[in-house]
C-alpha cells in the first residue's frame, strides 16, 4: 500500500510546484509560504478531527515531539527556500534541483537511520543527483 501513498504523494508534489508557481507571480516567496502553511495547517486539523485521532495528541512524547518540531522548522525553511527560487526560476529546473533532496534522504536514513545502503540504491541516487544537474544546466 506505501507505494501507492507514494505514487500520489509525487503527483501532488508535481501539482504543487506548478500551483506554487503560478500562485507566486507577483508576490513575495515568504507570503506565499505563509498561506500555503496556513492552508496545510488547517487541512491537517481537518484530518486529524475528521478521523477521530484528537485523542492521540496527548500521547505525543518528549521525544517524538522534538523530532517532529525540529521537521517542522526543517520543512518551513525547505518551502521558503522553495519559494524564494521559484520567483526567479523557472520551475522545470527548481523542481528538480529541489528533487536532490531524494539523494540526501537516502544518504542521511543510511548514516542516522541505519537503513541498507545497496548497489541498486547508490546507482538510483546517483542517475537522480545526475538528472536533476543536466536539468539545472
Amino acid at each position: 500500500m506505501w507505494k501507492y501513498y507514494a505514487l500520489l504523494s509525487a503527483f501532488f508534489a508535481a501539482v504543487t510546484a506548478i500551483l506554487a508557481k503560478a500562485g507566486v507571480k507577483g508576490i513575495s516567496g515568504n507570503v506565499a509560504t505563509a498561506v500555503r502553511t496556513f492552508i496545510v495547517l488547517i487541512m491537517a486539523w481537518f484530518i486529524v478531527i475528521f478521523a477521530g485521532q484528537l485523542k492521540e495528541v496527548k500521547s505525543i512524547g518528549r521525544e517524538n515531539l522534538i523530532f517532529l518540531v525540529l521537521s517542522g522548522l526543517a520543512a518551513g525553511l525547505s518551502w521558503l527556500f522553495y519559494f524564494k527560487a521559484l520567483e526567479t526560476g523557472d520551475v522545470s529546473k527548481v523542481a528538480p534541483i529541489d528533487k536532490i533532496s531524494i539523494v540526501l534522504v537516502m544518504i542521511f536514513a543510511f548514516i542516522f537511520l541505519n537503513e541498507p545502503m545497496s548497489l541498486k540504491t547508490v546507482l538510483g541516487g546517483t542517475l537522480i543527483a545526475a538528472g536533476a544537474i543536466l536539468l539545472a544546466l
